[in-house]
């Protein structure tokens, strides 16, 4: 299963509001939230958005907290975990995110803003292996994504599994980690398909 607790980014470029509601719920479906047992599907994830939803989010609710550059959503998605809404300036342009974090940690809001500040400040721009593979989990449809099910073998239940188009064969199921770069590359939107995977030093 999907069980990562770094901070990362799940979405490449300013995502929609429709998009951001989806990722809101980019887990629906994973094993661990029928089982009540979902904080780490979430905790770390963070994308951006645009500053109109961002207000938008701070007026739905009074916030839970807030500071000059972030606010807590007052309702919690699950256990300690809750949204957390960025308004940072990053190489002199105003910018906004989402993240999930982990409030039973004091320290990880201002960690997640940290990482966020240095991963967008980069030179260049580059998605890693895992942003790509993130990338394509939030923006594909619920239709053409899942889990893998008691037909998979015993260590691959429960793992992210997407269609994947391969000519003659038609569509088959596969494993999200498992894609070739021939398979993310044809899933990536065009104007993120040939980006480095890394920036030099």
């Amino acid at each position: 299963m999907h069980t990562s607790l770094t901070i990362r980014k799940v979405f490449e470029g300013v995502a929609t509001r429709a998009e951001m509601y989806r990722m809101f719920h980019r887990h629906r479906g994973d094993p661990a939230m029928a089982e009540g047992d979902a904080p780490h599907l979430f905790a770390g994830e963070w994308f951006e958005i645009a500053e109109c939803d961002h207000d938008y989010m701070l007026e739905i609710l009074p916030p839970l907290w807030m500071r000059a550059d972030m606010f807590a959503m007052r309702e919690f998605l699950t256990g300690s975990i809750t949204s957390i809404f960025f308004a940072l300036t990053i190489d002199g342009r105003p910018r906004w995110f989402h993240g999930y974090c982990d409030l039973s940690d004091r320290g990880s809001p201002e960690r997640m803003k940290a990482e966020i500040i240095e991963r967008e400040s980069r030179p260049v721009r580059a998605m890693t292996r895992d942003e790509r593979l993130e990338h394509i989990w939030s923006s594909t449809h619920d239709d053409y994504r899942g889990y893998a099910g008691e037909r998979w073998p015993a260590p691959m239940r429960g793992r992210r599994t997407v269609l994947v188009y391969t000519g003659q064969r038609g569509t088959i199921l596969k494993l999200l980690d498992d894609l070739t770069e021939a398979e993310i590359a044809a899933k990536l939107p065009v104007q993120l398909r040939h980006l480095p995977e890394t920036v030099a030093a």
